[in-house]
């Protein structure tokens, strides 16, 4: 019978990957604290949050646990310099949100020397068009419902897994 592993037995082996993940606007606490949960368990590089975000709220902390004093993470008051700064770093710019031009996720195509600015958005209302207009390319998830919508924490958590996944390959061969 398995037995259930805990933070101290597991033997998972910590990796950092080139990924900046850039949340748009202000999430709802649970969402932020998440979005730390999964910067942790996918080896992010980074978060970047807008300069309202409270990281003090007992909401996300509680979603967060403890990976707010793991993860790095810096707060921004402009989107678009941000961007520029990554992009002059050599960073692409993904936004995470289905347009008439984005791909699916999966079909992403990544090379060794891949660093990704992944942008989320808003719960409600996605990316904005400017920052739209700032990205390389927007990626989706395939979905098969009637929505055409997920949570912004689902969503980046299947974002990431499918992104780490493709740079653990490129890195193994």
């Amino acid at each position: 019978m398995s037995e259930q592993l805990t933070h101290e037995n597991t033997a998972f082996e910590p990796k950092k990957f080139p990924i900046i993940l850039l949340s748009e606007t202000v999430l709802q606490p649970a969402n932020t604290g998440s979005l730390f949960r999964l910067a942790d368990a996918f080896g992010v590089e980074k978060i970047y949050l807008p300069n309202e975000v409270n990281l003090n709220s007992n909401r996300l902390k509680r979603t967060a646990r403890a990976t707010v004093k793991s993860v790095k993470y810096s707060f921004f008051s402009s989107v678009k310099e941000t961007i520029a700064f990554y992009k002059q770093a050599g960073y692409k710019i993904y936004c995470l949100e289905i347009t008439k031009d984005s791909i699916a996720v999966e079909k992403l195509q990544l090379q060794t020397n891949s660093k990704i600015l992944l942008v989320v958005g808003n719960e409600n209302f996605g990316i904005s068009a400017a920052t739209l207009k700032l990205a390389d390319r927007c990626l989706h998830i395939t979905m098969f419902g009637q929505n055409s919508s997920m949570n912004i924490a689902q969503a980046s958590g299947i974002a990431l897994f499918e992104i780490t996944k493709k740079l653990s390959q490129i890195k193994k061969k």
